[in-house]
């Protein structure tokens, strides 16, 4: 992406603008003054754009602006702490019903929007109704209705007594029924967060400018401004000066920048590759895209993928290091199943699962085949994701030594979309939570329009234990079955059930920031980071040498 800066109004005027020579990525500047940081100051520039960038839709938590992340303009329910503890935002407590399909909550009553109207429980149940109605990023499939006890009492009425709806208080940001209009409220956001909206130069940057009336700690930063900037660019950008901290390749972690420090966050953001578990019958969705494809429905290639690749290999190659292997896309969260977990890079093993899978290379091509039919596909990728495509290269060749031909293309999510029920594709996901593990896998969460479940899995043994999983308000039995549904010693989604995906890796988002600024404890990082959620602890230490 061709990085395009736009001076902060602290620096000069908006109007100066600046761009980028699309060919070299190299910073160009229109006028005499140079964008410079804000090194030293209670104002912050940063350079962010490749995983949680710029919002399409604007600053609207209902079309998904802040799902799993700091919405800094708008308050929550509830937050996660560093250690993914469930702690008070707007909420002050809550209570379910013993069938568990009405939950409580209490908020707040000394909270107002940046506009000076009062928060109260009208507006979190307008935010979660007309988010429902919207088919937001945030799953309200559960939700049949919000309603208010009193102004600040609301009671949610589910219609599937699901306890990870906690999550879903956590991930929405409540919008302001008397100040929301659809097509508008995101281009100019009223809230209640730490940080008030100034203005924004689409596909440049943003302003925010901090809340004086904000109900939780005061911000040290008064002023943040991000810089809509692909990572090679915004590494050029703190290399110069021009920003305080920036989002940079993995390839970058071990360079040296006078004045700055490279931090490596480690996440839970997995990458995996979708297997279509079903054969091309010539089927097709409710939109006309094909579904299955006659090589990745064999489980013979999907295990032997598995168990032959060598995750650390991709870490060390397409990652630069950068992450951690990966085996189930939740190995790390309570929820992930330690006996779900193997060895992999196992050549011999792949090759014996293939051979006794009927796959053998006949005529001698490099390409293992199973009556006539070669083990060959298309693997796709986003063709924006850098490390995307690297990892999808690298299995390419991961699976030459196998004797399986992987084709890799780069797409267009729309094109991705439109492909992913016949054609494997390398994904992202990593949320605290596990309702993303019922969505992928539960069969009846198959649904083109959300695209939940695009393999089309079905088994019934590991629907089982999700409903119990996800429908149990105790947490040690849910996690017990959200680890039996990946593995419960005979059968599950995980490579040594039915290898549904093949996880690979999680992850590192790695920052260069300024010497001096302390970013307090960051959050666990999901899926398109989350730097900010740290925000309010960020400060200057005073110790910075310059640069």
């Amino acid at each position: 992406m061709a990085a395009v800066v736009v001076v902060s109004s602290m620096s000069r005027p908006a109007s100066d603008s600046s761009s980028s020579d699309p060919a070299s990525g190299e910073i160009v500047f229109r006028g005499s003054e140079e964008l410079v940081s804000s090194q030293g100051s209670d104002e912050l520039i940063a350079a962010i754009g490749t995983h949680g960038g710029e919002p399409e839709t604007g600053f609207n938590p209902i079309t998904g602006w802040g799902y799993s992340r700091e919405p800094l303009v708008q308050s929550t329910l509830f937050k996660k702490d560093s250690q993914a503890n469930l702690i008070n935002d707007l909420a002050t407590n809550y209570t379910i019903s013993s069938d568990g399909l009405k939950w409580t909550v209490k908020i707040r009553n000394d909270v107002k929007f940046h506009d000076g109207v009062p928060l109260t429980a009208e507006d979190v149940a307008f935010t979660f109704n007309t988010a429902a109605d919207a088919g937001s990023s945030v799953d309200l499939s559960m939700l049949e209705k919000a309603g208010t006890v009193d102004d600040y009492t609301v009671e949610f009425e589910l219609n599937d007594p699901q306890s990870t709806f906690i999550n879903k208080l956590v991930a929405l940001g409540i919008v302001p029924e008397h100040a929301y209009n659809a097509e508008t409220y995101g281009f100019n956001p009223i809230g209640s967060g730490p940080y008030k909206f100034v203005q924004w130069d689409k596909g440049q940057q943003v302003i925010f400018e901090a809340n004086p009336d904000y109900y939780g700690q005061k911000p040290y930063f008064k002023k943040l401004t991000m810089l809509f900037m692909g990572s090679d660019s915004a590494f050029a950008a703190a290399k110069a000066g021009q920003v305080d901290l920036a989002e940079i390749p993995a390839s970058y972690a071990n360079q040296e920048v006078d004045g700055m420090k490279i931090m490596s966050l480690d996440s839970i953001d997995a990458r995996g590759i979708s297997f279509p578990m079903n054969p091309n019958t010539g089927e097709k969705t409710e939109n006309g895209y094909a579904i299955g494809n006659d090589v990745t429905s064999d489980p013979a290639i999907r295990k032997a993928l598995n168990i032959g690749i060598d995750r650390q290999a991709l870490i060390e190659g397409a990652l630069n290091g950068q992450g951690k292997e990966e085996f189930t896309g939740v190995d790390k969260l309570p929820w992930g199943n330690k006996e779900a977990i193997f060895e992999d890079g196992d050549i011999e093993e792949a090759k014996k699962i293939l051979n006794e899978g009927g796959w053998t290379d006949t005529d001698e091509d490099g390409i293992v085949e199973k009556n006539s039919l070669k083990a060959e596909f298309t693997l796709l990728y986003p063709a924006n994701a850098q490390e995307r495509q690297a990892l999808a290269v690298s299995v390419g060749e991961e699976a030459k030594k196998l004797g399986i031909n992987i084709k890799v293309e780069g797409k267009s999510w729309d094109e991705i979309y439109s492909l992913c029920y016949s054609t494997p594709n390398v994904w992202g996901y990593g949320s605290l939570d596990p309702t993303d593990i019922y969505l992928r896998y539960y069969s009846k969460s198959y649904d083109p329009s959300t695209h939940n479940n695009v393999i089309m899995y079905n088994n019934s043994a590991v629907d089982n234990c999700l409903r119990t999983a996800i429908t149990s308000p105790d947490q040690e039995t849910a996690n017990k079955n959200w680890q039996l549904a990946a593995w419960d010693g005979t059968t599950g989604f995980s490579a040594k059930g039915d290898a549904s995906w093949m996880w690979m890796a999680t992850i590192n988002y790695v920052y260069i920031m300024d010497e001096d600024l302390d970013i307090g404890t960051p959050k666990i990082q999901p899926h398109g980071a989350d730097i900010f959620g740290s925000i309010l602890e960020w400060k200057r230490t005073g110790n910075s040498t310059g640069s």
